[in-house]
C-alpha cells in the first residue's frame, strides 16, 4: 500500500514525513487524511506517555517539502474539494494542538497549504534556495485556510501584503519576513533541525506543554470555529467561475511537439 505519511518516533523526537515526494507532496485527499492520522498518533502518545516525545519534527520525502494542494483531480468536484478543504484546516489545528514543539523542516518548496504547514509550526528551518509562499491570489483562489496561522505567525499588516500581493519568495527572505525562523546552507539543514530537537528535548515536558497552551490560548489557535469558517470560505470561492477558469487552464493538458513541426535534425 502506498503509505502518503508515517510516524517515526527515536530518542524523545517524533517525525513526520509527507511521502508523496513524485509528486513533491502536494495534498491531495489521501495525504491529508495521512497527515492527520500521524498527527493525531502523536498527540495520543504524547497524552498517553508524557515525556516520551519531547518534539515534533514536520518533513517532506524527496526535493520538496509541500507544494501545496493538489487540486486537479477534484477540479469539478466541490464536495470533495470542500472535503480537502476542511481536512487540512483541522490537520493545521491538529498540528497546533500537538503539546510538543514541533519544527518544520522546509526543504524545496512550501507552497500554499505547504507554507501553511511550515507557519503553524512552533519552528521552521529552511535554506536559501528553497521557494516559499502564498500564490493563492495568483490563481483566483483565497488562501482562507493558511490567513489565520500566518496572522498569528508575522503579524496582521505583514499577513495582509503577503497574501494580497501573492507570489513565493527565496528562503533568506522568508527569514526575514518572519516565515521562518532560520535560513542556513542546503548542507545544514538536517544538522540544524537535529540540534534544535535535541535543545528542547533539556526542556521540561510540563513546563513545555503548559507553555504552549497558554501561547495557544493567548493567540487564538484553539478556536475550532475560525479553521471551519475558513475552509467554508476557500471552498465557496475555489468553486467559481473564476477559480475554475484559472484552475481549468493551470492543469491543461500540454500540447505535445510532433516530428512535423519540430523535426529533428
Amino acid at each position: 500500500m502506498n503509505e502518503r505519511a508515517s510516524l517515526t518516533i527515536a530518542d524523545g523526537c517524533a517525525t513526520i514525513v509527507l511521502r508523496r515526494g513524485e509528486s513533491r507532496n502536494a495534498l491531495d485527499c489521501d495525504t491529508i487524511h495521512a497527515l492527520r492520522a500521524c498527527i493525531d498518533a502523536a498527540t495520543t502518545q504524547c497524552n498517553h506517555t508524557p515525556g516520551n516525545i519531547r518534539s515534533l519534527v514536520l518533513a517532506g520525502e524527496g526535493k520538496s517539502f509541500c507544494a501545496g494542494m493538489d487540486l486537479k483531480g477534484v477540479l469539478h468536484d466541490a464536495v470533495r474539494m470542500g472535503d480537502m478543504l476542511r481536512g487540512l484546516s483541522l490537520a493545521l489545528l491538529a498540528l497546533r494542538r500537538l503539546p510538543v514543539p514541533t519544527i518544520a523542516r522546509v526543504q524545496g518548496a512550501a507552497i500554499g497549504g505547504g507554507c501553511g504547514l511550515a507557519v503553524v509550526c512552533d519552528f521552521a528551518i529552511t535554506h536559501p534556495e528553497a521557494k516559499l509562499g502564498y500564490p493563492e491570489v495568483d490563481l483566483g483562489v483565497c488562501p482562507a485556510v493558511v490567513a489565520p496561522w500566518l496572522v498569528r505567525r508575522i503579524g496582521a499588516g505583514p499577513a495582509r501584503a503577503m497574501l494580497l500581493a501573492g507570489g513565493t519568495m527565496g528562503g533568506e527572505e522568508a527569514a526575514a519576513r518572519g516565515l521562518v525562523t532560520r535560513c542556513v546552507p542546503a548542507a545544514d539543514l538536517d544538522a540544524e533541525v537535529a540540534a534544535l530537537a535535541k535543545r528542547l528535548a533539556t526542556g521540561g515536558a510540563e513546563a513545555l506543554a503548559c507553555t504552549k497552551r497558554m501561547l495557544n490560548e493567548l493567540d487564538g489557535s484553539l478556536d475550532e470555529k475560525i479553521a471551519a469558517d475558513a475552509a467554508e470560505l476557500s471552498a465557496r470561492v475555489i468553486a467559481g467561475p473564476e477559480a475554475q477558469a484559472s484552475l481549468a487552464r493551470l492543469y491543461a493538458p500540454k500540447p505535445k511537439e510532433s516530428a512535423a513541426t519540430n523535426p529533428a535534425r
